[in-house]
């Protein structure tokens, strides 16, 4: 693929297929994501990879949290709720997911499935969780770092067949899973 089609045509994906990802493939695309520039070349970032049943417990543990009521723990700031511009699109988007898998806007029941599914990482069958050395914390550079290589690492994915979504729910604040579209 050129650069322009990974750009323009990247999506973000919430439906994957069960298939395993193999393991030569996440390596490679985390290769290729490291090439991602960083403030005076520091390479902050740190991946991880999960899945299998370590990932299936990840998903329980977020689910029963999401569900029991407790607050998500997160390294990243989480800020105010968006306002202006970026909470319209933030509601466009919605709307459009909603509408695309058939969701009213009064079933809760189906709203509230979809919020979990995004506590299951959307069932991907691979995640990656891109973290920093806690020595880095309080830097501006350091977020802004694992943010480029998060990019790359989409880009990556997708410029090899892979869909992914960056996904901040549950236990981690910057996590992308990877799978084979639906």
């Amino acid at each position: 693929m050129q650069f322009d089609e990974v750009i323009l045509g990247r999506r973000s994906i919430r439906g994957y297929k069960p298939d395993p990802v193999p393991r030569a493939l996440i390596e490679e695309i985390i290769g290729l994501a490291m090439r991602a520039p960083s403030s005076m070349n520091t390479q902050p970032w740190n991946f991880y990879v999960i899945t299998g049943e370590p990932l299936d417990r990840i998903r329980a543990g977020n689910t029963e949290r999401m569900v029991a009521g407790v607050p998500q723990s997160r390294e990243f700031r989480q800020g105010q709720a968006f306002a202006g511009q970026h909470r319209d699109r933030q509601v466009g988007v919605a709307k459009q997911l909603f509408s695309a898998m058939g969701i009213a806007r009064d079933d809760k029941e189906m709203r509230q499935d979809w919020v979990l599914r995004g506590f299951r990482q959307f069932d991907a069958p691979v995640c990656v969780i891109v973290t920093y050395d806690r020595v880095l914390d309080g830097s501006d550079d350091t977020p802004f770092d694992c943010g480029a290589v998060t990019t790359a690492l989409v880009n990556a994915a997708w410029s090899r067949g892979l869909g992914t979504v960056i996904n901040s729910q549950g236990s981690c604040s910057r996590l992308s899973c990877a799978s084979t579209p639906e």
